[in-house]
This record gives C-alpha cells, structure tokens and sequence, in this order.
C-alpha cells in the first residue's frame, strides 16, 4: 500500500518538475515567433491557468459521479502528460506560418485564440488530474491529507524552475530540455502501472510510443525551425533569446526572438544612422555604438575613430554579424556583450556621438531605451558637444496619429535634456539631440569632411527639405504625456495603436471577464474569495515583476525562469506552516492578509524610492514572500472547507481563477493604463476588500 501511495506521489512530483520546464518553454517560444512582445507573457499565463482551472472543475464533476480512481487510469494520464509536450512545441512552431499570415503582426484576440487551444490538450489534463491523485491515494489511505497534494505538486514545480533556470536554459535546446524534464515522469508514469499490468502489452506499447514522441523531438529540433521561404542558415539558443538567420536568395537576414536586426540589403539606412550623427561633428574620437546595422562600422571607418565601443547584449548576435558579414571588425572597435543601459551608467567614459540601433519600441525591453531616465543616462556620458542619435518609423506622405502622439512622447522625454532637437523625416525618422546647434545640411557638411556616401549625396536634397523638416516639427504635440520607467506612456500608445490596428479593442474580453468573475464570485464562500483574492494578487505581483524587470534590466528572456521559480518556492514552506496549524485558522486568514497588503507596500516604496537601483534579490525575495504568504492560507482555506475532494478543487479553481484574472487584468488594463506604481495600488485594494469579506463573515476569531 505505502509502495502505491509513493508511486502516485512520484507522479505528482515528477508532473510538477514537467510542467513548470513546459510552461517556461512556451513562453519563449511565444516571445520568438511574436518578437517578443511581453504581453504574450500575460497572455500565456491567464490561458495556462484558466484551462487547469477548467480541467480541475471538470475533474470535480466526474469524481462527483465516479468515486473510484484506479492506479492505471493514473499512469494512461501521466504517459498523457508525458507525451505531449513536444507536440506542443512543435505545433507553436509549424503553425504559425500556416494559421497567420508570415512575417505579419498579429492582433491581441488571434494571439489569445492562438495560444488558448495550443496549450489546451496539455493545460486541461494537468488541471483534471490534480483532483484525480487525491482520490487515488484515499483509495489508498483514507483520510490522506490534500494539502499533501499541494505540497508535493510544489516540490515538483520548484524542482523544475530550479533546474531549467540553473541548468537547461543554458546547457540544451528547448525540445532536448523537454525530454530530460520529461524522463522522470516517464519513469514514474511506467512504475505507478500495477505491477500484474505494467509489463503488459499495452502499457509497453504505450511507454515505447511516449518515448519515442520525446526522442523524434529531439531529432526535428531544427526541421521545426525551417522558414516557408528560403531556408535556416544559421541557429542558436542562447540565453537571451533565438538567434536565426534566413537565407532568401542571395539575401541574409539575421533575426533575434522572431525580430529582424541585420539585412544584407539595407545600405542606406547604415548611411543615414551613422552619418546623420557624426557629420555633426568637428572631430569626434569615440562613438557608442548599442546594436548595430548592416554595412554601419564600413560607414563609421570613414571618421578615422579612436575608440568605436559596439555593444550588443547577446554574444551570438554579434558573432552571427561577424560571420556572415553583416558587420566587420574595423581599427578601434571594442565589443561589449552587456547590457547597454547598465553599461552606460557604471562607464565613466564620455562619448562624442552615442547612436541607437535599435526596432521600434514596441517592447518593454525596448522602450527603456526611449524613457527620461535613459535620455538624462545617455546625456551624462556624452561630451559638451556631443549626440545622440536614433530612429523611429517614419512615413512618406501622412503621419497617422498614433505614429504622431508617439513621436510626440519622444520628443517631450528629450526636451529637459537637450537644447537643440532635430527631427529629419523619411523612411524612418532620425531624432538628433545635442546642447550645441545642429545643422540640418548634411550632404554639405559630409562634402566639407570629404566624406563620400552613395545614397545622401543622391538622394538628400530631392527627400529632405526645411519645409518637410518644419512640417513636422509642428505636427509633433508638446501635451503628450512624457515617457517614464514607471509610467510608460510609449507603451501606452503602443497598446492602443496595437488594438487600433486592428480594428479590435480589450473592452469587449474585459467585461465579459468581469460578468464571468461577479458571477462566480457569487456563487464561493469568504474562504475561496481569499484564494481568489491572493491568487491574484501572487500573479499580478509576478507581472508587476515581470514587467518591472524588464523595464530595468531588459533581458526577461534569461530570467523568466529564475522569476517564476521564485513565486514557486515560497508555497512549498508556506504551504507545510500552513498544514502546522489547527487552531484560530480563521485569524491567521486575516492576518495573512495583511501581510500581502504590507508586502505590496514595501514594494511600491522600494520602486518609487530606488527604481533601477534595485538589484534582482530584492526582486526575488519579494516573489518568494508573496508566494510563502499566499501558499501558507492555501491549507488553511483547505481545512475550512472541509479537507475533501469537494473542498480541494473548490479551493484549487478559486486560486487558479484569481491567478488567471490577476494575470490578464494587471497586463491588460493596470500596467498600460495606470502604470506599475498605481496597478501595485490595486492589487492592495483588492485585499483590503478580502479583508472586509472575511471580518463580515466571520469576523477574526475561530
């Protein structure tokens, strides 16, 4: 009998350690093929958690019905389990080119659509089995506490954030990481069989089959790679993300995350990004150079630089440059793979010309590159004389008016900082910004240094005229709001002009939610309202997180495991404090709530007083924090309700409901429309209501 229960309870641990590698790999894979859009994040994580809700409901009903749940039935779900993770991500891979259209931008509903039903085969049997494991092991012992099954699920997922955070994400691929996370419960799912059934035909024929699903992942690792057009020259995962470059013909383009950065056919953009900044120029000696361009370090070597500092976050990106000639190594050139903002505020050197290469920020990521904070950096390093330089899209003949208020956005951030502000339209749109005057004649001031360029001197004069410059100066609006780190006023815009692209709004989804949350929060008692509450409020601080971090440091493509793990780890002893008690249950409720409410306090203090000053423990210590607080009331709920199988995916479905709604509305509707500061302020209300729930209902005592 103890054999059995320990071979469920092997299950249930090596289930978690699977699931929590799988969910850290579909993120990524999400963020490759939708150029890493942080909002995906969200997006991933209110489905995942939605469809184990929806799968432990479903389980409370069959159960309901069936009483009996047999040590087989456990072990069919687990090969289940087992098998299907890399069908998943190969189908995240395969189908994108065949459900949207290549290399177009995708709408927030088809990405939601997209994502809800690939994740839902494996999603909803992970939620449905939960439930299933208790009643297996009170067939074996009666009266097996539920909590257990908590607590081991628990070990199970800190086990595998541990592992792929420290271990996988740098060492394997992501389908070799599937299948090393997945061999431990292969083996469990194996050994949980009746011992008179588990060498049986079927049951082999089944492991065989499971194994070899995870073995053909492996070897079809790069063919699910493959663009519809032309073919993979070049492929690396790395830490920071998907280094990829596509051969189309004769044309090389190197993508990182799904976003392309170098072109082999992009001549006169490296012309105008560089020579556009450094014309300004009397004698410039030393340039930073923050990503880069094809054909650009030709361009810069034609100024006879001392020092041309290149930085490039990713070590792969600039070799894969190096390689196929996207770049070239020129005299002077020193290349930093660290993070650019970081480096700009620990160097002490100063710079005549600091040039972003960089995509629109449509990212988070990318838009602490284009905040206030940033601007003042980058001014503090840079000579009396010297500029800074960067483009945003531009447009031939109508600026739409996202486009407008966006660039709008910009140029107030940059104004408390530089005295001359010069805008020059086309293609794209070059933002100069120095102290000393800037003059708009290009093409004379290269002929003045005897510098020779092929598309300026042909092509300048007949694009680049003082009208089309003054035009849109004045079409630039000075009450956009400015762009800030804590209030992102770009990715505001950035939001609605998403939505707006497509015709579609977040209002319809918001209130159909919020009708789905006030009817079920009509139907729970105080107790399930508390998970639902501190479900919520543990996923809305794990994207008040997320986003914080990538504001910040920039490289949540690293990270999401270490952060997620962190939000894991504290319910474990949270968890086994909580089964400690048996006494005044009802008041530790209470007080814990409190704790969380003081605990968002601390945070808002620490952003607002600190900021970028922060270092990734206070971050991590927070997470865990939240987690043991929120994991210690999870038994507490559990034995209030009763301990049953009932109570246990009552409480369940109300901490995963939360969870799912704190994650989509805190990324949706609080982060772009409030700011991280204000939407932390929400989460403290929500469990100020949670307390005033919990003392009408019962007061503070029992």
């Amino acid at each position: 009998m103890n054999r059995d229960k320990n071979a469920v309870i092997r299950v249930i641990v090596a289930a978690g350690i699977a699931s929590v590698v799988l969910q850290l790999l579909t993120i990524r894979e999400f963020l490759a093929q939708f150029q890493g859009n942080e909002f995906i994040i969200a997006l991933i994580f209110f489905n995942w958690l939605s469809l184990n809700g929806m799968g432990t409901l479903l389980a409370r009903g069959l159960l309901d019905r069936q009483r009996q749940v047999t040590l087989s039935t456990i072990g069919w779900m687990a090969l289940a389990l087992t098998f299907l993770p890399p069908v998943q991500i190969m189908a995240i891979r395969l189908l994108r080119d065949v459900v949207f259209i290549p290399g177009s931008s995708v709408g927030f509903y088809p990405i939601l659509a997209y994502t809800f039903f690939l994740m839902l085969p494996y999603c909803l049997l992970l939620g449905f089995i939960l439930p299933c494991f208790l009643m297996a092991l009170r067939n074996l012992q009666p009266g097996f506490p539920g909590a257990m099954i908590y607590i081991s699920d628990n070990i199970g997922d800190i086990s595998g954030g541990v592992v792929f955070s420290f271990a996988l994400v740098y060492l394997v691929s992501p389908l070799q990481a599937v299948f090393l996370s997945s061999l431990p419960l292969l083996a469990a799912s194996f050994l949980v069989f009746p011992a008179n059934r588990r060498w049986g035909v079927w049951v082999l024929t089944g492991s065989s089959l499971t194994a070899c699903c995870l073995l053909a992942g492996v070897f079809f690792e790069t063919f699910s790679l493959n663009p519809l057009t032309g073919r993979l020259a070049y492929y690396r995962e790395t830490p920071y993300g998907r280094v990829e470059v596509h051969q189309n013909l004769d044309q090389f383009t190197l993508f990182s995350n799904g976003m392309p950065l170098f072109s082999t056919h992009s001549p006169a953009a490296a012309e105008q990004n560089i020579h556009y900044a450094l014309s300004q120029l009397d004698t410039p000696h030393h340039v930073l150079l923050i990503s880069a361009r094809s054909g650009m370090l030709s361009e810069i070597k034609k100024y006879h630089l001392q020092s041309i500092d290149y930085i490039e976050l990713d070590p792969e990106i600039s070799m894969a440059g190096f390689k196929y000639e996207f770049i070239k190594k020129i005299p002077g050139l020193r290349i930093i793979h660290e993070d650019a903002r970081f480096f700009l505020k620990k160097t002490r050197k100063r710079y005549d010309a600091v040039i972003i290469n960089l995509p629109e920020p449509e990212t988070f990521q990318l838009n602490r590159f284009f905040t206030t904070r940033f601007f003042k950096l980058a001014r503090s390093r840079l000579t009396d004389e010297g500029i800074l330089s960067f483009a945003m899209t531009g447009f031939e003949n109508y600026l739409a008016e996202p486009q407008r208020r966006k660039l709008s956005s910009v140029y107030n951030s940059l104004t408390p900082f530089f005295n001359h502000l010069l805008l020059i339209p086309g293609q794209q749109i070059i933002f100069l910004c120095r102290n000393a005057p800037i003059n708009s004649d290009i093409p004379a001031l290269l002929a003045k240094k005897q510098i020779s360029s092929r598309y300026i001197g042909s092509y300048f004069y007949g694009d680049i005229t003082a009208n089309r410059i003054t035009a849109l100066r004045e079409l630039l609006d000075p009450s956009t709001p400015i762009n800030q780190d804590l209030s992102p006023a770009l990715m505001r815009l950035m939001f609605a002009q998403w939505f707006a692209k497509f015709s579609t709004s977040p209002a319809i989804f918001i209130i159909i939610l919020i009708l789905l949350c006030g009817i079920y929060l009509f139907c729970i008692r105080a107790e399930e309202f508390i998970l639902f509450s501190s479900g919520w409020i543990s996923m809305g601080s794990e994207i008040l997180v997320i986003f914080a971090f990538q504001i910040f440091f920039g490289y949540i493509y690293l990270h999401i495991g270490l952060i997620v793990t962190a939000f894991l780890s504290g319910l474990l002893p949270g968890a086994w404090l909580g089964t400690r008690i048996s006494r005044n249950r009802r008041r530790f409720l209470y007080l814990t709530d409190f704790f969380l409410i003081a605990l968002m306090g601390i945070f808002i203090m620490a952003l607002w007083q600190s900021g970028d000053r922060l270092p990734i423990f206070f971050y991590l210590v927070f997470g865990f924090s939240i987690s043991m607080v929120c994991g210690f009331q999870f038994p507490l709920a559990l034995y209030l309700k009763g301990n049953n199988t009932s109570a246990l995916t009552r409480t369940f479905s109300a901490d995963l409901a939360g969870a799912a709604c704190g994650t989509l509305f805190t990324s949706v509707v609080l982060i772009p429309y409030c700011g991280i500061l204000q939407a932390a302020g929400v989460l403290i209300l929500l469990k100020t209501v949670s307390l005033i729930v919990m003392k009408t209902s019962y007061g503070t005592t029992n």
